[in-house]
């Protein structure tokens, strides 16, 4: 099913009926300030499983998570000054944090070295989804690994859809990725370059 969703103005109705998909443990494609994300509740584990089937994903690669605003992330990662610093410079944007995680965090998000990826993307439809729903979704672009991500809802659809419980339709996005940047140490160190400008990181 697919729904569409004013990119300037959610309606609040429409918002409504996604995060109860969310909260039945439903799949859902939604825009993002960069391209298509696939996500659900971080809480949801059978959800998690299935997304990773979905874009026949290796299990020891966990999924980033987008928190609604700076003030949620200190819930799930350890935040230091020079990072809170950063963040609230650059977020919302099209960036993805990696920090220490907190014991609130899934085992299934987390790395190894029991980091996550943190995300607030500056893209109305998707926090308006995340603050109706309470708490975090996963994010990950909308394509199976190794194939290029897809920008367009009806795409999205037809490759997709059948597993998949909701489409959002925020309009037709570039097929873009946002910037990696991990802000564990004591300077951000780049571990990906995307949209998102990187040039104060050196």
């Amino acid at each position: 099913m697919m729904i569409a969703i004013n990119a300037d103005n959610p309606q609040p109705r429409l918002v409504a009926r996604v995060k109860e998909t969310l909260e039945r443990g439903g799949v859902i494609a939604y825009p993002t300030d960069t391209t298509y994300g696939i996500g659900c509740s971080i809480f949801n584990k059978k959800g998690i499983e299935r997304v990773y089937q979905l874009k026949q994903r290796e299990k020891r690669k966990p999924f980033s998570f987008i928190c609604s605003e700076l003030a949620d992330v200190a819930r799930y990662a350890k935040v230091s000054n020079y990072a809170f610093k950063i963040m609230k410079r650059y977020l919302p944007g099209a960036y993805t944090f990696v920090l220490d995680a907190s014991s609130v965090v899934p085992d299934l998000l987390l790395t190894r070295q029991k980091t996550v990826g943190i995300r607030i993307p500056d893209n109305r439809i998707c926090i308006a989804i995340v603050r109706e729903l309470g708490h975090p979704i996963i994010t990950t672009s909308a394509n199976r690994s190794g194939e290029e991500p897809i920008g367009d809802p009806s795409l999205i659809e037809a490759e997709l859809g059948k597993q998949l419980d909701l489409i959002v339709d925020g309009g037709v996005l570039p097929a873009d990725v946002s910037s990696i940047v991990s802000l564990i140490g004591d300077r951000p160190e780049v571990l990906r370059a995307g949209v998102g400008d990187i040039s104060w990181c050196s």
